[in-house]
């Protein structure tokens, strides 16, 4: 039979005291907060990429329609709905860009037209990942 100097003994040793739980809770909430950082870096960066081959895929789909009809469209709308009734999407809408906006297409005369994502902020302008990705940027890349 034990007495009660032995259980408090060994009850007084087992487990962990509180600031032995506080270290470890510090230490995950660092780490989660760390790795939480680099994954959403790697979101926003996976967003712009999507952007830009949207755009490259945009920007085929417009010469192909340039080829067809001898000059550029009106509007991202006539790569589906045209006179001819020819598709040069494989999609029965032109998609929006990965943040939700819809892809900005400006004719400026016979031979010229850009396609532009507001990035991220949806607005013309700004840096980072709220930066604009156009087609007159992405020509010259690959």
């Amino acid at each position: 039979m034990e007495n009660e100097a032995q259980r408090r003994t060994r009850g007084g040793t087992a487990g962990f005291t509180l600031v032995e739980l506080m270290v470890v809770v510090s230490i995950i909430a660092i780490l989660a907060t760390v790795v939480g950082v680099y994954v959403l870096g790697a979101m926003d960066e996976g967003d712009q990429a999507k952007a830009k081959a949207e755009i490259r895929t945009l920007m085929t789909a417009v010469e192909m329609y340039r080829m067809q009809f001898k000059s550029y469209p009106d509007s991202l709308d006539a790569l589906i709905n045209n006179p001819k009734g020819r598709r040069f999407l494989d999609s029965t809408r032109i998609p929006n860009d990965p943040w939700g906006n819809p892809y900005i297409y400006t004719l400026h005369g016979p031979r010229e037209y850009t396609i532009v994502s507001y990035g991220a902020d949806g607005r013309p302008g700004g840096t980072g990942y709220d930066a604009d990705i156009s087609s007159a940027n992405l020509a010259g890349e690959d």
